[in-house]
């Protein structure tokens, strides 16, 4: 099993209408920092503020009409995608998250009409209790990343951003499990095999860059983190994004917490957006000089926007932010 282009191009006229089409904007400031232009896909534009709709619509549409509901587990925006999807079929949805989701993410699924469970404190265990339902309830599981129809679905984005910037010679793109950056490589490089994908983690919980370096997936301890959405193991059975971003990704990088609230805070008040620390770990490397010089256009993606206000606000306001056990001190902006 694999994913092609020609999934993806099937995925695109799935969503087509609900969730494709983001700006993808140049941003001055960070132009500026790499002397070529810098231009961010806003995802956070998506109708569940994430793009995580896509993979999610794209699996949830294209089931059965025998199916009677799905059930997924998630660090907060894939269920919100799957839950935002399966309204629209107007199917039961049952997502499963551990306990280190923002209250803010759960608050939004059940919002959108899902039923939500609170499992253990690893995305592991919500994985473990998504499976359970599937074998107790006959409820259809849509995997966070390791699904060639989420695959192809968040692969959408990689052939948007080629056909509004043919020019591109890099895509920065936040790795987590994988599907995201699976699937903007496999569409990239399937129009331009001379782009280089280079996937963005936080250095606590890094799953994919962990299994990469070993050459096969493994757990890894989670941590609290500013980039919440990308934490989470990639599954020891992992079939799909391991293989592909192993075999498609020209690096992986890692940054820190404060490198991330930087990221965060130079997206603000330089390009007026608001986004999860997932969203920024592109910027986040750049502006900490850990990539290398760019010859050409570079992209990245601005995944959501589904976070925690008041800790963005700290954040915005120079002070200091409890993440988990640890205390990340403030620092204004531009100080």
């Amino acid at each position: 099993m694999t994913v092609t282009l020609a999934d993806i191009l099937a995925a695109r006229r799935v969503i087509r209408g609900v969730a494709d089409a983001t700006p993808l904007v140049p941003s001055p400031y960070m132009s500026k920092v790499i002397g070529q232009d810098f231009l961010l896909k806003l995802e956070n534009m998506q109708p569940i503020g994430a793009f995580k709709l896509r993979g999610a619509m794209n699996a949830v549409m294209t089931q059965p009409e025998t199916v009677q509901g799905v059930v997924c587990c998630s660090t907060g925006n894939h269920g919100r995608g799957v839950a935002y999807a399966a309204a629209l079929r107007g199917m039961r949805a049952v997502i499963c998250m551990s306990n280190l989701v923002p209250q803010a993410k759960i608050d939004g699924i059940r919002a959108l009409g899902a039923e939500v469970r609170i499992i253990g404190t690893t995305q592991d265990e919500a994985m473990h209790e998504s499976r359970r339902l599937c074998e107790v309830e006959g409820l259809v599981e849509i995997s966070p990343f390791d699904d060639p129809a989420v695959i192809s679905g968040q692969g959408t984005i990689g052939l948007e951003m080629l056909e509004q910037r043919p020019d591109l010679t890099a895509i920065l793109v936040p790795l987590s499990g994988g599907g995201l950056a699976a699937g903007i490589a496999v569409a990239a490089k399937a129009i331009n095999p001379g782009i280089r994908i280079i996937g963005i983690t936080m250095e606590e919980g890094a799953a994919m860059y962990r299994s990469i370096r070993v050459g096969h997936p493994v757990e890894v301890a989670e941590v609290a983190s500013l980039a919440d959405s990308l934490g989470g193991g990639i599954g020891l059975a992992n079939r799909l994004t391991f293989p592909i971003c192993r075999d498609l990704l020209d690096d992986v990088v890692l940054v820190n917490e404060d490198e991330i609230r930087h990221a965060m805070q130079v997206l603000f008040f330089e390009d007026r957006i608001v986004a999860e620390g997932a969203s920024v770990v592109g910027l986040a490397a750049t502006l900490a000089g850990k990539l290398p010089g760019f010859d050409g256009p570079v992209g990245t993606v601005i995944t959501g926007r589904n976070l925690d206000m008041a800790i963005f606000n700290r954040i915005m306001a120079g002070e200091d932010v409890q993440i988990g056990t640890y205390t990340l001190k403030g620092k204004t902006y531009g100080a």
